[in-house]
C-alpha cells in the first residue's frame, strides 16, 4: 500500500513499512501487470527530450570510439528507442548504442569490416530472440556480480585508454596494451588544441550539475527551470563546440544519408564467427537485463505512486533481440539497455514507454534536420565524453561491495583479462576463478582440538597431527576434563575423515564441546556427527554443539532466528548472579551480556559503519515510552534508522517556540545531510502524553517544562474534536472500531504531526522533488500490533505477518538450550542445517 500525504507524490522508502493488506474503504487496485498507461502522460514528453539530449552526443561518441560510421550510432539510438522501447519488457529503460560493446565492436570493425559487423549484430539479435523464447533471462543473472562488474570495469578501462588518444589528437590502437604502450609517445606529440577541447568537456561534465543548480537559482523563473533540465553531456559538448569555434580541430563528418547495404557474413573461421556472436549476445544481454532491474528499482524509489508495469526480463530480451536485428539491417551499432539513459529517463519523470519511443523519434528528426550542427562538434569533445563514461564504469562502490563478499580476486582477474585479452576471455576467466573459489570455500575445512586438563593445562592439537604426537598425549588422557573440537569452514563429506580423526581424540566420559564455525553441513557430515554424539553419550560423556561464538545451536523454527523480546522480559535473563534487582544492576547485566554475546556478532558491522559513516534510509519519530522498542518493531539493525524520540511523538510546527528546535534540527539533519528517503511518525496506545492532554490541555501560560512541551499537542486535540464532529468521524482502524478517546487522540496526533512535518521547508521541498515519503504508524502495545496509515482515507490498517516458510531439517541440539536474544544468549548466527 502506498502511503501519501497531501503534497505532490512522494518517494518510497526501502519498503520496510509497506503493508500488503488493502484498506477497508477504497476499491482494490488492479495488478501492476494489468495497468494500462493513461491516454496522457504529462511526464513522458519532457523526459523524452531530456534523454534525447543525452543520447545524441553519446551515440556519436560511441560510434567514434568503435571506428564505425558516425550515423551508425544515431541509427542505434533511433532503433533502440522505437523498437526496443515498444517491444521490450522494461517500459522505462532506454536502449541504444551500447557502451559495454565498444571494445568488442571496435575489434569487429577492425577485423571484419563494417558490413560484416552489421551481420554479427543481426546474428546476435537472433540469438537474443532464441534466448527470450526459451525464457532463460533469469538464468543469465546467475553469473557472479564480481564477474559482471569486473567485465564492465575492464571495458571501461579499455574505452578510457583508447579515447585518451583521440582527446590528445591521435588515433587509438587495436588493443588496450598497445594503447598503453603508445601513450607516452602520444603525450609528447599531441595536437595543440584538441587536449584543451577535451579538458573543457571533462570540466563541464564534472561541474555542470552543481553549476546548473547555482545558476538556475540565481536566474530563477522559467529560464532557471529550463536551465536545470539541460543534461551534462549536452552542456559539455555545446560548451566545447563553442570554445573550438574558429579553431583547427578534427570534427564530426556525417556522410550523406543513403539506403544501407545488406550485411555481409564475416570472412573467417566458423568458430571465430560463433565466438564473436556469442560475445556480443552475452555482453548486450547482461547489460540490458542488469540495467532493466536497476531502472525498475530506481523507478520504485522515485515514483512509488506511478502505475508502471513490472519488468519482464524474457520480454526485454525479445525486445533487445528485435532491436539488434533491425539495427544491423539498417547499418546501426549493436544495441543494449543503458542504466545511465534509463536513470535519466526516470529522473525526468517518465511514466510510460512512450518517453522511450519519443526519444527515438527526436533522434531521427535531429539526424535529418540538424546534420550541419552535428558536424560542428569536435571529435575531442565526443572522445572526452566517452572517456569519462569509461572511467565511471570502474566503480569504487562495486569494488567495496565485492571486497566485503571476498570476491575481489574474481573482480580483479576479470578486469585484467578483459584489458589484456578481451571480453569473452575475461568473462571465462572470471567464471572459472569464481567456481574455483566457491569449490575451495566449500571444501576447505580446518578441524582443531583443544584439551583442557584438570590442572588447567591447555594444549591445542590439529586433527592431522602425527601419530607420535597422539601417542604422547595418551599418558595424560585420564586427566582430561574437557575437550573442545572447533570446525572452521563448510562441513562436507570431504571433511568427514578429518572430523572423525578429531573426534577420536576425545576420551570416553569427557565433556565435549563441538563448535561449528561455518554455514553449511551436508548429510554425510551430519550423520557422522550425529552417530558420534550418540556413541559418546552412551559411554557416559556429555556433548554440546555450538556455533563459532560458543552459543548452543537450536533447531530453526523459522527463517528469522533472532528473538529480540527475550532480553526485555523483566530483565530476568540479563540480571547478573548475586546482584540486587536494582536499575543499575539490570543495566550492568544487560551491558555485560551484550559484550559477551552480541558484540562479537556486530563488531565487524559497527566497524564498517564507523569507517564509512551512517547512511540510514529512514527517520523514525516516536514516543519516549519505554515499551516502544523501535529496533524490535521494525526488525532494524545498526545504521538502519535515524530515530528521534520525545514525549508524545510531537513535532512543533515551523515558527513555534524557538526553545523547541531540537526536533526540527533532527529533521533538518536527516533530510538535508543524511538524505533519508522516508520519515515515519509512530504513535502508540496508552500514551501518557495523550492522557495528559485529554485530562487538561496545558494553557499558553504553562510554567513547567512538561506542560510547555505538551502545548504542542493542542492542535491534535483540536483535530480530534473537529474530526469527531465531521461526517466521516476522523481517523479509523480498518479491522475494529476505535476503542476510546485516548486511542482516537493517538491516531489524530499521528496525522497532525505529519501535517506539521510537511510544513517544514526542507521536507516540503524534498517531497515536491519526489525524493521523500511520509508514513504514519500506530502501535498497539497490548496487541503487539502495528497499523499503517493510508492518508487518503484516514484509515490505519493492520500489518499482517508474512507466511513462514517450512523449517529446514536440523541436526540434534541440546533440548534445554535457552531462547536466543540480543541480551540473553544473543541472536543465533549459525543454524546447524542438514541439506541432502
Amino acid at each position: 500500500m502506498t502511503l501519501r500525504h497531501r503534497v505532490p507524490p512522494p518517494t518510497e522508502g526501502d519498503g520496510k513499512l509497506k503493508n500488503p493488506t488493502p484498506a477497508r474503504a477504497p476499491a482494490p487496485m488492479p495488478a501492476r501487470s494489468a495497468v494500462r498507461p493513461p491516454l496522457r502522460a504529462p511526464g513522458d514528453l519532457p523526459a523524452s527530450i531530456t534523454v534525447f539530449l543525452i543520447a545524441v552526443p553519446l551515440s556519436l561518441g560511441i560510434a567514434l570510439a568503435t571506428g564505425a560510421p558516425p550515423q551508425s550510432g544515431l541509427v542505434a539510438a533511433v532503433v533502440g528507442g522505437v523498437v526496443a522501447g515498444a517491444l521490450g519488457g522494461a517500459p522505462l529503460q532506454v536502449s541504444g548504442a551500447a557502451t559495454s560493446l565498444v571494445v568488442v565492436t571496435a575489434g569487429l570493425v577492425d577485423r571484419y569490416g563494417w558490413r560484416a559487423t552489421c551481420a554479427v549484430t543481426v546474428l546476435a539479435g537472433l540469438a537474443q530472440l532464441l534466448l527470450g523464447v526459451l525464457r532463460v533471462a533469469r538464468a543469465a543473472l546467475a553469473v557472479s556480480p564480481a564477474v559482471v562488474h569486473g567485465m564492465l570495469a575492464g571495458i571501461g578501462v579499455v574505452i578510457a585508454v583508447g579515447q585518451l588518444h583521440v582527446v590528445l589528437g591521435g588515433s587509438p590502437q587495436n588493443s588496450a596494451v598497445a594503447n598503453i604502450k603508445a601513450l607516452p609517445g602520444q603525450l609528447t606529440d599531441s595536437h595543440p588544441v584538441a587536449p584543451l577541447v577535451g579538458a573543457v568537456t571533462v570540466a563541464v561534465l564534472l561541474g555542470w550539475p552543481r553549476l546548473r543548480d547555482r545558476v538556475g537559482d540565481r536566474v530563477g523563473g522559467r529560464a532557471g527551470g529550463v536551465l536545470r533540465t539541460v543534461p551534462a553531456p549536452l552542456a559539455a559538448v555545446a560548451v566545447a563546440t563553442a570554445a573550438a569555434a574558429g579553431l583547427s580541430v578534427p570534427r564530426v563528418e556525417l556522410p550523406a544519408w543513403r539506403a544501407p547495404g545488406l550485411p555481409e557474413m564475416p570472412d573467417g573461421p566458423v568458430l571465430g564467427v560463433v565466438a564473436v556472436v556469442l560475445t556480443v549476445t552475452l555482453v548486450a544481454s547482461m547489460e540490458s537485463l542488469l540495467s532493466a532491474l536497476a531502472v525498475d528499482a530506481l523507478q520504485a524509489t522515485r515514483q512509488p505512486a506511478a502505475q508502471v508495469a513490472p519488468v519482464r526480463l524474457d520480454r526485454e530480451l525479445l525486445g533487445q533481440g528485435a532491436a539488434n536485428v533491425v539495427s544491423g539491417l539498417l547499418g546501426g551499432l549493436p544495441i543494449a539497455g543503458g542504466a545511465m539513459r534509463g536513470s535519466a529517463n526516470v529522473a525526468a519523470g517518465a511514466r510510460t514507454r512512450r518517453a522511450t519511443v519519443l526519444h527515438g523519434v527526436w533522434v531521427l528528426v535531429c539526424a535529418g534536420l540538424a546534420a550541419g550542427a552535428l558536424e560542428a562538434i569536435p571529435l575531442a569533445a565526443l572522445a572526452a565524453l566517452v572517456m569519462l563514461v569509461g572511467v565511471r564504469m570502474v566503480s569504487f562502490a562495486h569494488i567495496r561491495h565485492v571486497r566485503r563478499h571476498r570476491e575481489f580476486p574474481v573482480y580483479a582477474a576479470t578486469l585484467g583479462t578483459v584489458v589484456v585479452l578481451g571480453v569473452l576471455q575475461g568473462v571465462a576467466a572470471g567464471i572459472a576463478l569464481a567456481a574455483v573459489l566457491a569449490l575451495r570455500r566449500l571444501t576447505h575445512t580446518r578441524v582443531t582440538v583443544t584439551k583442557v586438563y584438570a590442572g588447567e593445562i591447555k594444549e591445542s592439537l590439529k586433527s592431522d597431527k602425527s601419530e607420535e604426537k597422539e601417542e604422547s598425549q595418551e599418558k595424560v588422557q585420564d586427566a582430561c576434563a574437557r575437550v573442545s573440537v572447533r570446525v572452521t569452514g563448510q562441513l562436507t563429506f570431504l571433511a568427514v575423515p578429518r572430523l572423525v580423526r578429531a573426534l577420536a581424540q576425545v576420551p570416553d566420559g569427557a565433556e565435549a564441546v563441538v563448535e561449528l564455525d561455518g554455514s553449511f553441513m551436508d548429510h554425510a557430515a551430519s550423520e557422522a556427527l550425529r552417530g558420534w554424539c550418540a556413541r559418546h553419550r552412551a559411554r557416559g560423556g556429555r556433548v554440546s554443539l555450538g556455533d563459532g561464538a560458543g552459543r548452543a545451536l537450536r533447531e530453526p523454527a523459522h527463517t528469522h532466528t533472532c528473538r529480540p523480546w527475550t532480553p526485555w522480559r523483566n530483565h530476568h535473563c540479563t540480571r547478573p548472579e548475586r546482584q540486587p534487582a536494582t536499575g543499575g544492576g539490570q543495566l550492568l547485566g544487560g551491558v555485560s551480556a551484550f559484550q559477551r554475546h552480541t558484540a562479537p556478532l556486530v563488531r565487524e558491522e559497527l566497524a564498517r559503519l564507523a569507517r564509512e559513516g551512517q547512511r540510514p534510509t529512514q527517520l523514525f519519530l516516536t514516543c519516549a515510552d519505554s515499551r516502544l522498542v523501535t529496533s524490535m518493531i521494525t526488525s532494524s539493525g545498526p545504521g538502519d534508522l535515524f530515530t528521534v524520540r520525545n514525549v508524545g511523538n510531537l513535532l512543533p510546527p515551523p515558527g513555534s517556540d524557538a526553545s523547541c528546535d531540537s526536533v526540527a534540527a533532527a529533521v533538518e539533519y536527516a533530510v538535508e545531510v543524511l538524505e533519508v528517503s522516508s520519515i515515519t511518525v509512530c504513535g502508540h496506545s496508552g500514551c501518557g502524553a495523550m492522557a495528559a492532554l485529554l485530562a487538561a490541555a496545558p494553557e499558553p501560560g504553562a510554567q513547567t517544562p512538561l506542560a510547555r512541551w505538551l502545548r504542542h499537542g493542542r492542535p491534535s486535540l483540536a483535530r480530534m474534536a473537529r474530526d469527531l464532529g465531521g461526517p466521516d468521524g476522523g481517523a479509523a482502524l480498518a479491522d475494529r472500531p476505535v476503542a476510546d478517546d485516548h486511542e482516537a487522540l493517538s491516531l489524530a496526533n499521528v496525522m497532525q504531526q505529519l501535517d506539521h512535518l510537511a510544513a517544514h521547508p526542507g521536507v516540503a521541498r524534498r517531497i515536491t522533488e519526489g525524493r521523500l515519503q511520509l508514513h504514519g504508524m500506530y502501535f498497539h502495545v497490548g496487541e503487539a500490533q502495528a497499523y499503517l496509515l493510508d492518508h487518503a482515507s484516514g484509515i490505519f490498517t493492520a500489518v499482517r505477518p508474512d507466511p513462514a516458510p517450512p523449517a529446514e531439517t536440523a541436526a540434534p541440539a541440546p533440548p534445554a538450550a535457552p531462547p536466543a536474544g540480543p541480551g540473553g544468549d544473543g541472536p543465533t548466527a549459525y543454524e546447524l542445517t542438514t541439506k541432502v
